[in-house]
């Protein structure tokens, strides 16, 4: 087997259909059971995501939201990105994951579930891995298996960072009076509430009341719900019949090494983030888009394993990136005092206002201004036939050139509709990558 995933989530999903369109072979290993539980907490889908997502041919069901609100009246125009994307999709995590997993199936990727991994061990060629029933032998493998990495445990790799916020309560419900937006959202000095549809009739409420701060394993009424609601929200929406609550707790953690020998962390098991601005689910599967061309590529024999470090090179970076943003959002959102308050509301409308500081707070939320030093997000351009992204469809290199180039022969060479000054080489990922005429990174 070429490549061993563990944990069919969002990360893994995408990851294991790159490998397996690329041809080769991908088994995910997954410890829930085939039907599990909707606790699904990723609720948007960004611009950047859904760009990656179209260049797999995939597009989700879901409700735009172009203009995001972060606090009070505090707003970030989504509308003004260079991309026909320029909203945040609200659509629920499970079906992210549908989606993703129907296309690894139809590729041909195996999904075994009820096989936890239990013990890791490496050599210079392979990985062996012991699950729930058996043993496993791998090229390499990637730890796509959430917070509570084994893998991540198994490789010896530390998770620094702290809990951010204890006891954010969840609960779907249905809702005599939903609100008028997409989402309903706002914090106040002791508490925050969220309110997003699943799109069944039911809504997933968050909310964080500082005045009760107990343990994840509290019990959780809905009265309680309800109360920090109408205190965020003015209003708690008639919420009834609740079909599931609980409570978590948010923390911010990242691993030091993306990578070690021969086994990769992703997603959640490489970082973790405050639920603010939406971009755990979004960061995991950029994680994911980054690595499976380069394992890929690897694997196939067109590049040398030296490609494989450019992982940590390029999306370590990216993972403290956001810590730091959302980090910023949460700790405003978490102001106490009503002067702080009002500070906030007044800087912060000031701010997003001024067309480049909002132009850059979206793009980094939305993921669309994420680079790897020179090498650039590239949009979906015209091309003489059809578009950059319907090229990019199958994990390969894209070239665009005015005329006709040799080149190897896993990069397509495609004409612009407009004349480029010179060749633009194009990575699986939509990242322009510097062209000499044989070698790429």
């Amino acid at each position: 087997m070429d490549v061993l995933i563990a944990g069919a989530g969002p990360t893994g999903l995408l990851l294991a259909g790159d490998l397996a369109e690329a041809g080769r072979s991908v088994t995910i290993l997954e410890r829930r059971a085939h039907e599990a539980p909707n606790t699904t907490r990723a609720f948007g889908v960004h611009a950047r995501t859904l760009e990656q997502l179209d260049i797999r041919g995939l597009a989700l069901p879901g409700q735009q939201v172009h203009r995001l609100r972060l606090f009070d009246k505090v707003h970030l125009d989504l509308g003004i990105l260079p991309t026909k994307f320029n909203y945040l999709l609200i659509t629920p995590q499970y079906e992210v994951e549908k989606v993703l997993r129907d296309r690894a199936e139809r590729l041909g990727v195996r999904i075994e579930h009820g096989e936890e991994v239990l013990g890791l061990s490496q050599t210079a060629d392979k990985v062996t891995v012991r699950s729930t029933t058996r043993t496993w032998e791998a090229k390499y493998v990637v730890g796509t298996d959430g917070v509570h990495s084994t893998v991540r445990e198994l490789i010896g790799q530390p998770y620094p960072g702290r809990s951010v916020l204890k006891s954010i309560m969840l609960a779907d419900v249905r809702l005599s009076t939903p609100p008028q937006d997409v989402l309903a959202v706002n914090a106040v000095g002791d508490g925050f509430a969220f309110v997003a549809p699943f799109g069944d009739g039911y809504y997933r409420v968050f909310a964080w009341d500082r005045r009760n701060q107990v343990d994840d394993k509290a019990p959780l009424e809905l009265d309680e719900i309800r109360e920090v609601t109408r205190r965020a929200l003015g209003a708690d929406m008639g919420m009834h019949d609740p079909r599931w609550m609980s409570r978590f707790h948010s923390d911010e953690r990242q691993v030091p090494r993306y990578r070690v020998d021969r086994v990769f962390l992703a997603g959640d098991a490489a970082h973790c983030h405050s639920p603010a601005g939406g971009q755990g689910m979004n960061t995991g599967l950029q994680d994911a888009a980054n690595l499976g061309w380069k394992l890929a590529a690897v694997l196939n024999g067109h590049a040398g394993p030296e490609l494989l470090d450019t992982y940590q090179e390029e999306r370590h970076p990216v993972g403290r990136a956001v810590l730091r943003s959302s980090g910023a959002i949460i700790r405003l959102a978490m102001i106490k005092s009503r002067a702080g308050q009002r500070i906030r509301g007044v800087l912060g409308g000031f701010l997003l206002h001024r067309t480049a500081l909002a132009r850059k707070a979206a793009g980094q939320i939305s993921g669309i201004d994420i680079h790897y030093g020179g090498k650039k997000r590239i949009g979906d351009i015209q091309l003489a036939e059809g578009r950059l992204f319907e090229a990019l469809r199958g994990g390969r290199f894209v070239l665009i050139a005015n005329e006709a180039l040799e080149t190897p022969d896993h990069i397509d060479v495609v004409r612009p509709a407009e004349p480029v000054v010179e060749p633009i080489l194009v990575r699986p990922d939509g990242y322009v990558t510097p062209w000499d005429g044989a070698k790429y990174r």
